[in-house]
């Protein structure tokens, strides 16, 4: 599902979401072992579009920064619980190669958008 929009990290969180709650129904129902990992995997996996949703109508710069870093640090989360899924067998090479991909790809944007809007905050801050 797109944002309608041309904001790629909308859209590629939201994408993220959807192929982790299918992970989520399909390994829920193979692995019944693993059924704590993967509340916390659908947690997190899920928040980081959430989050950055949030940060599209915040109520300034600084708060947006804050909703970027916290999907930052749900993605990072995510990263972890995908590779311990993948550590004790609940994913394939091949299925923990496509999903990891898209989760190190959030993690790079997110990572670049935070930094700009930090640096971007700070050199507000010396103009005034």
């Amino acid at each position: 599902m797109s944002s309608g929009r041309d904001n790629i990290i909308v859209d590629k969180t939201e994408q993220f979401a959807d192929r982790i709650a299918r992970m989520y129904r399909y390994l829920s129902e193979k692995r019944q072992d693993d059924k704590d990992m993967l509340k916390q995997i659908v947690r997190s996996g899920t928040s980081v579009g959430a989050n950055v949703s949030e940060g599209q109508f915040a109520q300034s710069k600084a708060d947006f920064l804050t909703k970027m870093t916290i999907a930052l640090k749900e993605a990072n989360e995510t990263r972890y619980w995908l590779k311990r899924l993948y550590a004790f067998g609940s994913l394939s090479e091949k299925e923990f190669a496509s999903i990891i991909n898209d989760c190190e790809d959030i993690i790079s944007i997110l990572t670049i958008i935070t930094r700009t809007t930090k640096e971007n905050l700070k050199n507000e801050g010396i103009k005034k």
